[in-house]
């Protein structure tokens, strides 16, 4: 197999010598050019693994190349040389479609990573094209979230991920993480919102032993496990200011200080985030750091709501009901006509999430073989999409329907409803002496009922 070939754009002779020398010890080729003008001649003549190029160019700027190479060699990743400190200019040249950017003066070892993982997203890239696995749908709006997937997935920039709860943002960080050079590292998510504000530092960035109270061992942070691969965070908006300061800078310098210790650690990890909530709207409002929010949001992706992709609900129900049906290992109902067309009128306020919800519930208490329209037992009064109504409709409902409430929205009552529902099976069960048949008649509902619920409980 040939090497692969760098091209090299750097007015400094200097400069050129060093990465020559460095990327040749790596076993690359190296073509190099000082001007603009002199590395699109090159470019036009060869193809190149990877280009790095300074900003600062006596005919114009490194932007212009990174413009040159995604409209005419977009195979080509290209990385951008920023003067020490230029976070602007590093941010204006991953908006352009640069792969990545490395500091002057270059850190050969950070010069290394970023041109391991260039070349390897050329080898990825070349043995299959992307996929969008877990993604389903073939609405217009899908097959775009697929297209801008696949571009992200080629760059190293930061991406903020937008989208209403339940709408599938940590899947599509996912497939950003799985079809981009890190697939082989780690994929680290963390609910930011979850975090108690006290261990929120440790979390992030470890501790030493012994730092504060309850420190017994070492511990590493976040960061540290994401090492190599992408971190992240979800529900970036409930970060406390405080750490706001501290993510920042982590990110900016690409390495973190863990509490109690001397000196700062290298990290090399590709940040992703996402939130529900309106995050330039939380900026105006001061609650999010101005800088913060333009580090993050380098790119913004939009995960459309369910109910503007309604064509793709058969789809979705089907692969729905068919993991369900592998998780406990027997056939399932499926959805009759009448039970799709309610579904396609209701607004899903908790969107995909909310399906899933839906569909394993009315699994769980159907009758037959077909999944009826009462066996959904949406919120009444629902009424077509849009329809305030229904808005405030939790998936979380029990069997009778009842109205959910108003804590229905957050992630303790689904929780919550299922320890309830454990408690009446075992009591059930205990008191018709493990018996399931009467059990499941003294619970009202059907022995497959009983059964799927002893499967997903983990009731033995």
């Amino acid at each position: 197999m040939s090497k692969p070939t760098v091209l090299v754009v750097d007015d400094e002779r200097d400069i050129r010598e060093l990465l020559t020398i460095t990327l040749g010890r790596m076993g690359l080729l190296v073509d190099s050019a000082g001007t603009v003008a002199e590395a699109r001649a090159r470019l036009a003549g060869a193809r190149y693994g990877l280009c790095l190029t300074d900003m600062r160019l006596p005919d114009g700027n490194g932007l212009e190349i990174v413009a040159h190479i995604v409209a005419r060699h977009p195979e080509t990743p290209v990385a951008m040389i920023t003067a020490y400190g230029n976070v602007e200019a590093a941010v204006d040249a991953l908006k352009a479609g640069a792969f990545d950017f490395v500091s002057k003066p270059v850190d050969l070892s950070v010069l290394r990573r970023l041109v391991n993982n260039a070349l390897e997203l050329q080898q990825r890239r070349a043995a299959a094209a992307p996929t969008s696995s877990g993604l389903i749908g073939q609405a217009p709006v899908m097959q775009q979230l697929r297209q801008t997937i696949g571009k992200l997935a080629r760059s190293q920039a930061p991406v903020y991920i937008a989208g209403e709860s339940g709408a599938g943002k940590e899947r599509v960080a996912r497939l950003i993480h799985e079809q981009g050079p890190r697939a082989s590292g780690p994929f680290v998510p963390v609910n930011c919102g979850a975090i108690p504000t006290e261990l929120m530092e440790s979390e992030f960035f470890g501790h030493k032993k012994g730092s504060f109270t309850g420190a017994h061992a070492d511990k590493e942070g976040l960061f540290q496990a994401a090492h190599g691969g992408t971190l992240f965070l979800d529900e970036v908006a409930e970060l406390p200011l405080s750490m706001q300061v501290k993510l920042l800078r982590a990110i900016q310098e690409k390495s973190v200080r863990p509490v109690g210790a001397p000196t700062e650690i290298p990290v090399d990890v590709r940040i992703l985030s996402a939130t529900h909530k309106d995050l330039a709207r939380q900026v105006e409002d001061n609650r999010f750091r101005h800088d913060l929010f333009y580090r993050l949001n380098v790119i913004e992706l939009r995960v459309p709501p369910l109910r503007e992709r309604v064509e793709d609900i058969p789809l979705l129900a089907d692969a729905i009901l068919r993991r369900l049906s592998s998780e406990i290992g027997e056939p399932m109902p499926v959805l009759s006509a009448d039970a799709l067309v309610v579904l396609r009128d209701y607004p899903f306020p908790g969107n995909v999430r909310e399906l899933e919800n839906i569909l394993e519930r009315a699994t769980a208490l159907c009758e037959g073989e077909t999944i009826q329209p009462p066996d959904l037992r949406l919120p009444a009064g629902t009424g077509p999409r849009g329809a305030s109504a229904a808005v405030s409709a939790s998936a979380g409902n029990g069997p009778t329907g009842a109205s959910p409430s108003p804590t229905g929205s957050g992630d303790d009552l689904p929780r919550h409803l299922e320890n309830l529902e454990r408690e009446a099976i075992v009591r059930a069960l205990e008191e018709c002496r493990y018996n399931k048949t009467k059990a499941a008649a003294k619970l009202g509902i059907t022995f497959r009922a009983l059964r799927y619920k002893l499967k997903k409980l983990a009731i033995e």
